[in-house]
């Protein structure tokens, strides 16, 4: 069994890059997610790849299509007005069929907003992190140690369907501490045919591109491409059941919120309340069958989410009013506390002090 190391989310989530074949990284300096640029900074270098600080978000972005065109196994990252910044080039890399590392290290937002943790991106990062018909492989850890395990994954699934991956963090997450094991070095990943890297004249020639003139191709290849997104919502959908055997009210959060609405869920177990959770790991795929498994046993749902109410949408989708689907959070980088979600499940089923 490996040694576990304790480590901060931001440099575990660098490190298990690393681990995992990734030798280059370009990105920005941007608060709570700097210290997986700064420790880029120095262990790429010794490990013979190479760490650059790009002139911007944009430029950054950019520079880890045209890595990862090449094959290699690339990333960047950064916090919520950033990844704004770079979501133009995201969309280029989901219009050219490359499996990048995204990493958002979430703030609270909008604007400049603020630099306290927040999960005020969810819609960004599931519905339209940037322009045309395209989506990413999104996940969102709940512990430093899944922060460690989701890279391998991100990588793998973004290989294998050729989609760009998202790793949602949060400033919490990311400026914790926790012990964590890193698993056995993956240099490179999978085969990749389609990679520009010389064809030493044994193949005909690979061509990286987004642009297309005439719209039935376009339209040919963004159905295609949607074809590979419907394998991803059938086989890749992932979340945890927590104490749902004979739950009745089902909290559902995800990241940071769910480790404090498994704390809350715990304490109404205590007071006689058959409460559940239900944490999404793949934000998209949105694990719906895990929602609707659940349906038949469940009064009632409720939402814990550290914004105003956006993954509570697509639990509403599912749910598709077939049982009532409450909301609580909190927003501007304020954490919601066990008590608050207790008192939020309380209500849920009835048993206000």
């Amino acid at each position: 069994m490996a040694e576990k190391v304790l480590m901060k989310g931001n440099e575990a989530l660098a490190e298990a890059a690393i681990q995992c074949g990734c030798r280059h990284y370009f990105g920005y300096p941007i608060t709570p997610q700097t210290e997986v640029a700064a420790y880029m900074s120095k262990r790429l270098p010794k490990e013979g790849g190479v760490f650059l600080q790009a002139e911007s978000e944009i430029a950054a972005v950019n520079m880890v299509l045209g890595a990862t065109s090449a094959g290699v196994r690339a990333m960047t990252s950064s916090s919520s007005p950033g990844i704004s910044l770079k979501s133009e080039g995201v969309s280029y890399i989901g219009g050219s069929d490359l499996p990048a590392l995204i990493i958002n290290v979430q703030r609270g937002g909008p604007g400049l907003g603020g630099i306290q943790p927040s999960q005020s991106d969810y819609w960004q990062a599931t519905k339209a992190l940037g322009h045309g018909d395209f989506q990413l492989f999104v996940l969102a850890p709940s512990t430093i140690q899944e922060m460690v395990d989701f890279v391998s994954l991100a990588y793998e699934v973004g290989e294998k369907y050729r989609v760009p991956a998202m790793i949602l963090s949060d400033g919490m997450l990311g400026q914790m501490m926790e012990p964590v094991e890193f698993p056995t070095k993956k240099e490179g990943g999978a085969e990749k045919p389609w990679a520009t890297n010389g064809h030493q004249n044994k193949r005909k020639k690979n061509i990286i591109n987004s642009l297309y003139i005439q719209p039935e191709e376009l339209e040919n290849l963004i159905r295609e491409r949607y074809q590979r997104y419907e394998q991803i919502k059938a086989n890749e959908q992932r979340a945890e059941e927590f104490m749902m055997e004979d739950a009745e009210y089902v909290v559902v959060a995800f990241g940071a919120s769910s480790r404090v609405s498994r704390s809350a869920v715990m304490q109404a177990r205590a007071e006689g309340i058959k409460a559940g959770l239900i944490r999404p790991i793949t934000l998209w795929p949105f694990p719906e069958k895990f929602i609707k498994k659940s349906i038949p046993n469940t009064k009632k749902y409720l939402c814990v989410e550290m914004n105003m109410g956006q993954m509570v949408d697509d639990v509403k989708l599912v749910v598709n009013g077939e049982r009532e689907v409450g909301f609580f959070g909190r927003t501007g980088g304020v954490i919601p506390t066990p008590a608050e979600v207790l008192d939020q499940i309380r209500k849920m089923a009835g048993k206000e002090n």
